[in-house]
């Protein structure tokens, strides 16, 4: 089977190349391994946990689905939807009060079967705290505005309220609860500089 990646999918291809002025999309139904939790990201070790399920249940499954059908692609990028309950704005100063799903999407291939024997093999080879809490599950995102921020992540606000204002002026809306704030992080933390770090921001929207 030829080579594939998730950016190669013609409908998906936008979905992952944002730029730095804002853009409507429409985001198809797609497969997840995801994680919930809440609190500072920042601080929190549940968040940390997750990423690290996260990234190994994916790269299980990607070896997996190699071993077994030939299919070849990349893993994606951590993506994290974000909102709080009291409020349609993420309440910046209080990080605690943040909930959160941690989440990288999948190939159509992986199946529920294919998933939970990547769990249990992940689970042999390194102790992984969230994997109780990780699941398979598919969603559709939408109709969503997007737009991509380079620099850090608490600079983030000036390219957010660009988006809002996109979002405004084209007669749409944005609740912050059923339309959740979502973050694609394509750069690396770990391996970028913060000024250098690139990250979607993307939000579901509604007629106002």
């Amino acid at each position: 089977m030829s080579a594939t990646t998730f950016e190669s999918h013609s409908e998906r291809e936008q979905l992952y190349r944002a730029t730095r002025q804002p853009e409507f999309v429409q985001v198809p139904e797609m497969a997840f391994v995801l994680v919930d939790g809440a609190g500072d990201p920042n601080t929190s070790k549940a968040f940390t946990d997750a990423i690290q399920a996260l990234y190994s249940v994916s790269y299980t499954l990607k070896f997996d689905l190699k071993k077994a059908t030939g299919l070849v692609y990349r893993v994606g990028p951590i993506e994290a939807l974000w909102w709080a309950e009291d409020s349609a704005e993420l309440p910046i100063g209080r990080k605690d009060d943040w909930h959160w799903t941690a989440l990288i999407a999948q190939p159509d291939e992986v199946t529920k079967d294919r998933f939970d024997h990547a769990c249990t093999d992940a689970g042999r080879k390194r102790e992984l705290p969230a994997l109780r809490r990780i699941r398979l599950d598919r969603f559709e995102e939408g109709f969503a505005a997007q737009i991509m921020h380079i620099g850090p992540y608490a600079a983030e606000a000036p390219t957010i309220a660009k988006l809002h204002a996109f979002i405004g002026e084209h007669g749409y809306t944005f609740d912050g609860r059923q339309q959740k704030h979502h973050e694609i992080y394509v750069g690396d933390p770990r391996r970028s500089a913060p000024e250098k770090l690139r990250t979607i921001i993307r939000q579901p929207v509604v007629a106002a």
